[in-house]
C-alpha cells in the first residue's frame, strides 16, 4: 500500500478508535421497527484505505463489505461500540463489483443477517456506523427509486433511504429486518445498494484460488483512489495522459462509484468528451443508476450538447420529478436542443415544486438567450 492511502488508513483507524471507544450504554434508542433495531447487532464499524465504513455480519465468523474501502490490503479492523477491536482478514475475490468478504475467527457471538430469499419491500431502512456519536445507527426510512435493472448482473437497488459515506458496507433491510442489499454509494437524496442477492455470487468467487485476479482488482481500486485525490485537490488542467490514466484505472477498478468520480473530475477539468464517455459507460453496466444519468446530462449541458441531453432528462424528469436541477437542465436544454416540450413541461413543474424559481424560467421560455456555442 502507498504512503498516501497507508496514513489514510492510519487516520481512519485512529479515529474509530477513539469515537468507538465508551461503551455499550452509548446506544440510542431505537425508534424503527424491532427487526430493524435488532439488525444493528449485525453491522460493525470498520476502517479501510477508502476511509471509514461499515460491514455487515453474515454468518458466525463471516461478514461483507464494499470493496471500495478495502483496495488492496489483506487485513483490517472491526470496532464494537464496546470499545473492543478485531481483527478481520480480506478473502480474495474475483468478484468483479463493489463487494468482498472479511473473515473475523474472534468476532464475539452474535446475530447474523442472511441474503433475503425474494424481494423485499420499501420501507427500507440503511444501518450503518455513525461516526458523529461512535455507534452503529438505524436511520430513517425511504423508498425504491428503480429496482435492479434487468440482465444487467451488476446493476444496483436505488433507493431513498438514507445514507452517507460511513455507511458504505452496512446493511439495507425491509421492515421485517431482511437484508435487501449491502449499501454503497449516493448523494443528494439518491443512494444506491448492491442487492442482497449478489453474495451468493460473490462467496461462488472468493477464496484463495482467486488471489491474483483479487491483486489485480485490489490494485487497481488504489490507483484510482491516488489519481482521484491528486486531481481533485489541484486546479490544474489534465494532460492527456492524465486524464487516460484517470479514466483506465477507475474503469480497470470495476467499481461504477469510481468511475462516476472520475467521470465528474473529468467534467470539472473542461474534459467533457472523456467525462462523457465514462458516464456512458457506467449506464451501461447500470441504466438505473440516476446520479450516474445526472451526471451525464451536466457534462452534455457543460458542453453544449444539449440533444444528446434531452433523452436522459426526459429519462431523469420521470423518476426525479421534483428535482430542481433536473427541472433547470429541462427547460435550458429544451428550448437550446429544440424539444420546447420538453421545457414546458419542466417549466409547468416548477410551477408546483419551486414557484420562487418561477419568475426566472419564466423569462427564459419566453425570450431565452442564445444558445452557447459547443465546447
Amino acid at each position: 500500500m502507498t504512503q498516501p492511502l497507508l496514513r489514510r488508513h492510519i487516520a481512519a483507524a485512529l479515529l474509530l478508535a477513539f469515537l468507538f471507544s465508551g461503551s455499550a450504554e452509548a446506544q440510542e434508542e431505537c425508534r424503527q421497527p424491532e427487526p430493524v433495531c435488532a439488525a444493528r447487532g449485525s453491522v460493525f464499524a470498520i476502517s479501510g484505505p477508502g476511509g471509514i465504513g461499515s460491514a455487515t455480519r453474515l454468518s458466525a465468523t463471516e461478514l461483507v463489505t464494499t470493496r471500495h474501502l478495502i483496495a488492496d490490503v489483506t487485513e483490517v479492523e472491526l470496532f464494537l461500540e464496546s470499545g473492543e477491536r478485531i481483527k478481520a482478514s480480506v478473502v480474495a475475490s474475483a468478484y468483479e463489483a463493489d463487494l468482498i468478504l472479511l473473515s473475523a475467527p474472534g468476532l464475539p457471538a452474535g446475530p447474523a443477517l442472511d441474503p433475503a430469499d425474494g424481494p423485499v419491500r420499501a420501507p427500507l431502512f440503511t444501518v450503518g456506523a455513525d461516526v458523529s456519536f461512535g455507534r452503529i445507527r438505524a436511520y430513517d426510512p425511504g423508498d425504491i427509486l428503480l429496482a435492479p435493472a434487468d440482465g444487467h448482473p451488476f446493476a444496483r437497488l436505488h433507493h431513498t433511504a438514507y445514507g452517507q459515506p460511513a455507511h458504505s458496507g452496512g446493511a439495507l433491510v425491509g421492515a421485517d429486518g431482511r437484508l435487501a442489499g449491502i449499501v454503497a454509494a449516493g448523494g443528494d437524496g439518491r443512494f444506491e445498494a448492491i442487492p442482497a442477492a449478489a453474495i451468493a455470487e460473490l462467496r461462488q468467487k472468493s477464496g484463495a484460488d482467486f488471489s491474483a485476479a483479487s491483486d489485480e482488482i485490489g490494485g487497481a481500486i488504489r490507483i484510482c483512489m491516488l489519481n482521484l485525490d491528486r486531481h481533485r485537490a489541484d486546479q490544474t488542467p489534465l494532460s492527456d495522459q492524465e486524464a487516460s490514466a484517470l479514466a483506465t484505472s477507475c474503469s480497470r477498478s470495476r467499481n461504477r462509484q469510481n468511475m462516476d468520480l472520475a467521470a465528474q473530475v473529468l467534467g470539472m477539468k473542461g474534459r467533457f468528451d472523456e467525462s462523457i464517455a465514462l458516464f456512458e459507460a457506467a449506464l451501461e453496466e447500470d441504466p438505473n443508476a440516476l446520479n450516474a444519468r445526472m451526471g451525464l446530462a451536466v457534462s452534455y449541458h457543460l458542453a453544449a450538447r444539449y440533444e444528446e441531453e434531452i433523452p436522459h432528462l426526459a429519462f431523469l424528469m420521470q423518476h426525479l420529478p421534483d428535482d430542481h436541477q433536473v427541472l433547470r437542465l429541462a427547460l435550458q436544454a429544451g428550448i437550446w436542443g429544440g424539444d420546447r416540450a420538453l421545457a414546458e413541461r419542466a417549466y409547468e413543474r416548477i410551477e408546483t415544486v419551486n414557484p420562487q424559481m418561477l419568475p426566472v424560467a419564466k423569462r427564459f421560455l419566453e425570450n431565452p438567450p442564445p444558445r452557447p456555442k459547443r465546447r
